[in-house]
């Protein structure tokens, strides 16, 4: 099922960034920053959901909270002119790569379960 979301995401995406404007070298900070974000949400959205513990209130407000926690990040470093947006960047995608990680894990740990099954039913086949 997530994954069906998932794909219909990536498909909505594909078509509002073909038909989008073109966003201005002024607000590219803002909108990578909240890409990376949103997506350290997603992420932890689907490890949540592998783990059971899913809760969409949580990931709604953690979706929305981080991307404008984030963006505000940016403007209060562009006032400051320091780069704190770094700071998040690293922060953000680090917990991207621990979620993908346990992703990872959790679906080769299942494929390789589900070849086990399979090798084991093909041998007593043969016997």
């Amino acid at each position: 099922m997530i994954f069906i979301a998932i794909l219909i995401g990536c498909i909505v995406g594909v078509l509002v960034g073909v038909n989008a404007p073109m966003i201005s070298y002024t607000y590219s900070s803002y909108l990578a920053i909240a890409i990376i974000a949103s997506l350290d949400s997603v992420f932890g959205g689907i490890t949540s959901v592998i783990n059971k513990n899913f809760d969409l209130k949580i990931f709604v407000t953690g979706f929305f909270g981080n991307a404008i926690l984030a963006i505000l990040l940016t403007i209060l470093g562009q006032k400051l002119n320091v780069d704190i947006y770094l700071a998040a960047i690293v922060v953000f995608v680090g917990r991207m790569f621990v979620n993908f990680a346990i992703i990872r894990r959790y679906y080769v740990d299942k494929w390789s379960n589900m070849l086990k099954k399979h090798d084991k039913k093909v041998s007593k086949i043969e016997e």
